[in-house]
């Protein structure tokens, strides 16, 4: 069973559904995909869980400029359920997780139930951030110089 092209599938959403899979807690993203498969079934390895290096690339936050900062330990997966590939890239070794947060991702192309569940582990990590993200700015706050202007 497949979905039409929709907001599920569009490309920032799947950006998003990749970065956020890439850092979700394990626990949870564990619990989600189990329910997936039990509403959906067994996926097919396209290809196991597999360790490796890339190189990291971020963006600098004034400019916007990005910059390889150097190499990271990776692990990815890509399955199939439902009809429905999966894929996913997560820091680290961890091929459980990795291949949890590809069966959360073929979930969400798959539509139905299982999505939603996705979708709310998503909303969640996303809520999470931004609050780890508000917290550190208030903590950076002393910190901020402030330069005066001389006339």
């Amino acid at each position: 069973m497949t979905v039409d092209l929709d907001e599920r599938t569009s490309p920032s959403e799947i950006e998003r559904r990749a970065e956020l899979l890439a850092v979700a807690d394990v626990d949870r993203l564990r619990l989600v995909a189990e329910r997936c498969l039990a509403d959906l079934g067994e996926p097919v390895l396209v290809e196991a869980p597999t360790t490796g290096i890339v190189m990291m690339q971020v963006r600098e936050p004034v400019v916007g400029d990005r910059f390889h900062l150097g190499e990271v330990v990776v692990t990815r997966a890509d399955i199939s359920l439902s009809g429905e590939r999966g894929w996913a890239m997560r820091l680290g070794t961890d091929r459980a997780a990795t291949l949890a947060a590809a069966i959360c991702d073929a979930a969400a192309r798959v539509g139905g139930p299982a999505a939603d569940v996705v979708d709310e582990l998503l909303d969640e990590v996303e809520r999470e951030r931004r609050r780890a993200d508000r917290e550190l700015t208030v903590a950076l706050g002393p910190t901020v110089v402030e330069f005066e202007e001389l006339d």
